[in-house]
């Protein structure tokens, strides 16, 4: 499986490679937007265009997203495997296997806000694929929180996420237990039910979905489910996935006992979330493809590189302000809300900031580490801040880039070293390092303001996307 994962991991990255590069400027020419620059100033070639780092971040934008479905085949071929043999050590690898398939897409995150295929693609009647308006896979692959009391058993507890209205709950109590609403669970069933009765919190499908029925909600380690908040995650068994076929031993939900058929459930339920995982990331990867990609072949046109820089802009500073620091961050500290943290059945949290953070300044660097160390290189704006005649704004957003990727590894290491996310929110000696994070997300989205003031673009308001800071 290795070798297959990197022979595929070694096609993608050549044909990214390809054309990462700008024009290096050998012919003397500037380039289309080109502007004049001191030669040699700053180390940043005069050559540097805006077509240059658009054509960077779309092939970036393709690099990241096969990565992210790379990462999901993986998982998927790790999640056969367990529900085949449910034992302990396939359990551990499971989950190994989607905390690995979180580091691409959480890099991702950048390419949101911003009209593109994430958020807006979908089918037209005639089966083509277009943009509409929040139309996307997005909330399908990445939603939270999400009503788990929607998809499996949950213990009645602090935190429990239901539905914005618990009308819209299945009679016989959820999808995995409602045999006789669901008598099949496959992709067709699983999408038929997301955000069922017009419920945005029944989330169905997805990152999360997965991560619910691998961790199980994240519960206080001695058993008696109370408010009492712990270090680990989710406590969810193995012999909730026991089946008289894959012969480990009786089937359970939790502490309780469970019919054989629950557990087949279970195991169908998580199989085709996986599948659905990798079939919506997939029509990504497609719009991005260099080349042949609908999306990409539009978003590079010369015509309109001014429009796709101002995207660019926009999607960076949405992030930072309104989704990272305000719904992410922001709502979960006030809160003290452990359903509000982003991966809450695995404590996975702080990956998720840092990675979100991570691919902010990716942007900005014209650079992506891919899922296999190689590590890409293009055209920034930084290189385009420069050329213009604006080094000291162009230093100004790297330090405070910088800055928040610091504050954010404090949360990170924090995590590491055994207090997750959920923890530090509530601690007031560990509050700190959360509330820095957010002030210095806040901060560079003010310079990525005047970033875009700088190279004369136009953009939405970065910071309409929450009511965490008063906007």
């Amino acid at each position: 499986m290795n070798t297959i994962k990197n022979i595929a991991l070694s096609f993608v990255a050549a044909a990214v490679l390809a054309g990462c590069g700008g024009d290096d400027g050998k012919d003397g020419i500037a380039g289309a937007q080109g502007v004049a620059g001191q030669n040699g100033a700053n180390g940043t070639s005069v050559f540097v265009t805006t077509q240059d780092v658009i054509k960077t971040n779309a092939q970036h934008a393709y690099a990241v997203y096969a990565d992210s479905l790379i990462a999901a085949k993986a998982l998927k071929e790790q999640l056969a495997i367990f529900v085949a043999n449910p034992s302990d050590e396939n359990f551990s690898l499971a989950k190994k296997a989607w905390l690995a398939a979180r580091e691409p897409y959480g890099q991702s995150e950048v390419f949101r806000f911003r009209e593109g295929p994430i958020d807006n693609l979908t089918q037209d009647a005639a089966g083509n694929w277009v943009l509409a308006p929040e139309a996307g896979p997005e909330g399908a692959i990445n939603a939270w929180p999400l009503a788990e009391a929607l998809i499996d058993y949950t213990q009645d507890m602090d935190g429990l996420q239901n539905p914005e209205n618990p009308s819209t709950l299945p009679a016989g109590g959820n999808i995995i237990a409602d045999i006789d609403s669901f008598p099949v669970i496959d992709k067709a069933t699983i999408q038929a039910q997301f955000e069922r009765g017009d419920d945005e919190a029944n989330v169905t499908s997805g990152y999360h979905a997965i991560e619910f029925l691998l961790w199980g909600q994240d519960l206080n380690a001695d058993g008696t489910y109370t408010a009492n908040r712990d270090y680990s995650a989710g406590y969810r068994k193995a012999s909730d996935f026991y089946t008289v076929g894959n012969q480990m031993g009786q089937c359970t939900s939790g502490e309780a006992g469970a019919a054989n058929v629950i557990c087949i459930r279970r195991s169908q339920y998580l199989l085709a979330a996986a599948d659905l995982l990798i079939d919506d990331l997939k029509s990504v990867v497609d719009a991005w493809t260099p080349g042949t990609g609908f999306h990409y072949q539009a978003f590079i046109k010369e015509e309109t590189q001014k429009q796709s820089l101002a995207k660019i802009l926009e999607g960076m500073g949405r992030l930072s302000y309104g989704e990272l620091a305000g719904e992410r961050m922001s709502i979960a500290l006030r809160t003290d809300s452990q359903e509000d943290e982003h991966s809450c059945f695995s404590d996975n949290t702080h990956r998720d900031i840092f990675l979100n953070a991570k691919g902010i300044q990716n942007t900005f660097n014209g650079q992506y580490t891919r899922f296999d160390g190689e590590v890409l290189q293009g055209a920034s704006i930084y290189n385009l801040l420069v050329v213009a005649g604006k080094p000291e704004l162009a230093n100004k957003l790297r330090g405070a880039l910088e800055d928040t990727m610091a504050k954010a590894a404090v949360i990170d290491t924090t995590a590491k070293l055994g207090y997750s996310f959920d923890v530090q929110i509530q601690q007031p000696e560990l509050k700190g390092a959360v509330t820095n994070t957010i002030e210095a997300l806040k901060t560079q989205t003010q310079v990525i303001k005047e970033v875009i003031e700088a190279l004369g673009v136009t953009t939405g308001d970065l910071e309409g996307d929450t009511d965490e800071f008063g906007g």
